[in-house]
């Protein structure tokens, strides 16, 4: 599926905007991807709100990191592994743990999930990027 949000050739990366782990994330991928093979845009903006709808998935309870690449998604483990597997350095190492099967993944990511908040706190609203980053940040 094709959504007019995506810039060609990008993936998005769609996150909880108002996580401290979730923003703190983002930072992390943006520092380990100088090809700037991603952009982001948070759940609860409206642009990632229409892509969730695009791809039917819920609009509400953020409970997993959304990727869409390729016109694909991916949720939780998944996207976090092939979010890695984009990244520069040894990141790309972690997409071997891709052989484990989903549901087994997706275990340690929902303990993550259930407690982020309580382990690293959360804004009161979503992450404004610096003017340099805005460009990575999907409108």
């Amino acid at each position: 599926m094709k959504t007019a949000s995506i810039p060609e050739g990008k993936s998005v990366v769609l996150f909880d905007g108002v996580c401290n782990f979730c923003n703190s994330s983002v930072n992390f991928i943006i520092d380990h991807d100088p090809a700037q093979h991603f952009v982001f845009t948070a759940l609860q903006e409206p642009v990632g709100q229409q892509i969730l709808q695009d791809f039917g998935l819920r609009t509400e309870d953020f409970d997993s990191i959304v990727l869409v690449k390729n016109g694909k998604i991916y949720q939780k483990s998944s996207a976090a592994l092939q979010i890695a597997r984009g990244l520069s350095g040894l990141w790309p190492l972690f997409f071997g743990f891709w052989i484990i099967p989903s549901f087994v993944r997706d275990v340690f990511y929902d303990i993550l999930a259930r407690n982020r908040y309580r382990w690293f706190g959360r804004q009161e609203s979503c992450r404004m990027p610096t003017p340099e980053l805005r460009a990575r940040f999907l409108k």
